[in-house]
């Protein structure tokens, strides 16, 4: 039988086995399977499947089906842990990601796409949830950055492997999917028997539950799904199509990005703690509207691959400040809604991914501009939503319209 182990006694376990440390290393080996992945993708779909605009916008609608769906770990975590589930969506991810490269065809990669997603959304709903249960509301932000700056730590290390040997000792997909697939089924297994199950003061309310003072930050994390699925789908399939970047290019790319999150990421959930949630996610949205709007000037005005890539690395970076919505989040919630509130968030998340990867995907064939108007639409809305954030965000004060005793609704 598992030990469970109360919350509050946690801080006379050994350094390496409190809860911060399993967030750390939970943050350490999921980037290792995901992020090779990812490096890889668009080379891989391009090369064995001849992939165009269309199908990477379908592969990306089904690989975020299990997101939008996310609302079923409500369901689970009525028969297993959040903790526990947590572990097995990791193993999930790391497993299908090993197994990648064995489905080389427009189905199969399809197929197994769909087997890793369900791994990665239902992990990362809970270790949400699991985040704000387990971290205090004043160390949040800045535990938060370091989460992140681990998690790039991580992306980095994978990236720069891959960037190392990939020419220079002639890889195949096959191989590299293995090894990091593998690495994070493993760290999963350790994770589960090396750690007991840590037990919240705050019981989870186990059931769907929708609350009108939460519609701020429901609103916001639509907006951040639709936003970033743009992003993720079209900016890194623009280096490859338009730009004609391989594998290691791709992938250093990537690291340039990560080098600025890993040294400025701690910094940021620092910023976040001092300045608010308002602040950071103002900056945020106002940086991602100029960066989009930017994109579109590429196609128009053909700055070329020097001004992508510097708009690509500033993109990613600029998304380090949305860890302010999960604060933003943390603060407003009653304690018993942080796991449903974030299945229900999860899948509002994903809601337009369900639809406009493969709907801009038929567009990207004629108006790529368009595809990043689009974008900087959404970023935009999402800046003047931001005005409606509260300097000082609590129960009872979610948005600058809410009434002061309106905590029931």
């Amino acid at each position: 039988m598992m030990r469970t182990f109360p919350l509050a006694d946690a801080h006379t376990l050994p350094r390496w086995r409190r809860p911060d440390a399993l967030l750390m290393l939970f943050a350490f080996i999921m980037p290792v399977a995901f992020a090779t992945w990812s490096a890889l993708l668009n080379n891989f779909v391009v090369e064995m499947a001849a992939f165009d605009g269309a199908d990477i916008g379908t592969l990306h609608t089904v690989r975020e089906i299990p997101g939008f769906l996310a609302i079923g770990v409500i369901l689970v975590i009525l028969v297993m842990r959040e903790q526990v589930l947590a572990v097995v969506s990791l193993f999930t991810l790391g497993a299908a990601t090993a197994l990648t490269a064995q489905f080389p065809s427009f189905g199969g990669i399809l197929a197994i796409t769909l087997i890793s997603s369900i791994g990665f959304h239902y992990y990362e709903t809970v270790n949400q949830s699991l985040q704000l249960q387990w971290l205090p509301k004043a160390r949040a932000p800045a535990m938060l950055g370091t989460l992140l700056a681990i998690g790039s730590g991580a992306t980095f290390l994978a990236y720069g492997l891959i960037v190392l040997t990939w020419r220079a000792f002639d890889l195949s997909y096959d191989l590299v999917y293995w090894i990091a697939g593998g690495f994070t089924a493993l760290a999963a297994i350790f994770a589960h028997l090396a750690y007991p199950q840590f037990e919240a003061p705050h019981p989870q309310i186990k059931k769907m539950i929708l609350r009108r003072r939460y519609w701020l930050y429901y609103v916001l994390q639509f907006m951040s799904g639709a936003r970033r699925q743009i992003f993720v789908v079209f900016a890194g399939f623009m280096m490859v199509e338009r730009y004609g970047l391989g594998v290691h290019q791709v992938t250093a790319l990537y690291m340039a990005t990560l080098a600025i999150n890993m040294a400025t990421a701690s910094l940021v959930g620092r910023a976040v703690g001092r300045f608010g949630e308002r602040t950071a996610l103002l900056i945020e949205y106002g940086g991602l509207t100029c960066v989009f709007i930017l994109y579109a000037g590429l196609y128009v005005f053909d700055w070329g691959v020097g001004i992508a890539m510097a708009l690509f690395v500033t993109n990613n970076v600029f998304f380090a400040l949305a860890l302010a919505i999960k604060t933003y989040f943390q603060k407003i919630a009653a304690p018993g809604d942080i796991a449903p509130t974030a299945a229900v968030a999860f899948t509002i998340n994903h809601i337009a991914a369900v639809f406009l990867p493969v709907a801009l995907g038929l567009l990207w064939l004629t108006s790529p501009v368009t595809v990043f108007v689009v974008a900087a639409l959404l970023a935009g809305t999402s800046f003047g939503l931001s005005l409606l954030v509260p300097r000082h965000p609590h129960e009872g004060h979610e948005t600058m319209l809410s009434r002061p005793l309106a905590i029931a609704e």
